[in-house]
């Protein structure tokens, strides 16, 4: 899929109240751009750093930039944008990227369910009454290892989440936890066990209740200021043995 305009850069200068960055363009000039990922931004949000931002047709919008990406210091390319996350997924399952899910006909998004009243992500129905319930997490905290985590803070949100997805599985439901990876130098995904183990233990017990488990990452071609979903990682410590993505 395309992203909303072209993609622009320039050089992070900060980003502060969670919301909000300062970005130099090439032509001198600083620009406020909007930060669309309310996480902690661990390992991408470095000073200096090349970002890549859109900028919206909305004229009432008081910031119109959006930044997208960031370059780390060894090239890997790291989508920030959070929202971004369920579009991807729904992307590749409309487009056959992801084959698992083609025997569903048909897809909603934003359903309430679950004891809590949730929203699942993506909701995907077939002619025969059966349902899958996909719940999307965005990935961009990873280390030189090429290793992936979630979450990148304490996350009582996810927590909750994963409890739904048990109660959906423990009713006889399809339920899948979705790791949407934006950073392209991520090859594996686990939970953050030091960040936020609680959340570890519980996906733990997801997965060993029939929670499928997947990720995918993603890849962005600059020039065409195109962005995509295309390979299947593993996902790991999740269970005392790893899953595996398939072989392609």
């Amino acid at each position: 899929m395309e992203f909303e305009s072209r993609l622009e850069s320039g050089v992070l200068i900060k980003r502060y109240k969670r919301f909000l960055a300062d970005v130099k363009l090439a032509d001198g000039r600083q620009i406020t751009i909007h930060c669309p990922n309310t996480g902690s931004m661990k390992n991408c949000q470095e000073p200096g750093s090349t970002v890549w931002f859109t900028t919206s047709k909305n004229k009432s919008r008081k910031y119109p930039h959006t930044w997208q990406l960031i370059e780390l210091n060894n090239g890997d390319l790291v989508g920030v944008n959070t929202g971004l996350a369920n579009k991807l997924v729904l992307d590749a399952i409309q487009t056959k990227i992801i084959d698992k899910f083609q025997s569903f006909s048909r897809v909603r998004t934003e359903v309430p369910y679950g004891r809590d009243r949730s929203r699942i992500d993506i909701l995907l129905e077939d002619d025969m009454h059966n349902a899958c319930y996909i719940e999307v997490k965005n990935v961009s905290f990873g280390n030189s290892n090429g290793e992936g985590f979630f979450p990148d803070a304490v996350t009582t949100r996810g927590q909750k989440h994963l409890r739904e997805l048990i109660l959906l599985k423990n009713s006889g439901i399809q339920a899948v936890l979705f790791f949407c990876v934006q950073h392209a130098g991520v090859n594996s995904v686990a939970p953050a066990k030091d960040i936020d183990p609680a959340y570890s233990d519980l996906l733990k017990q997801a997965h060993g209740l029939g929670v499928e488990v997947i990720a995918y990452r993603f890849k962005v071609d600059l020039d065409s200021s195109r962005i995509e979903l295309e390979r299947e990682l593993a996902v790991k410590a999740v269970s005392y043995t790893h899953l595996r993505a398939h072989e392609t």
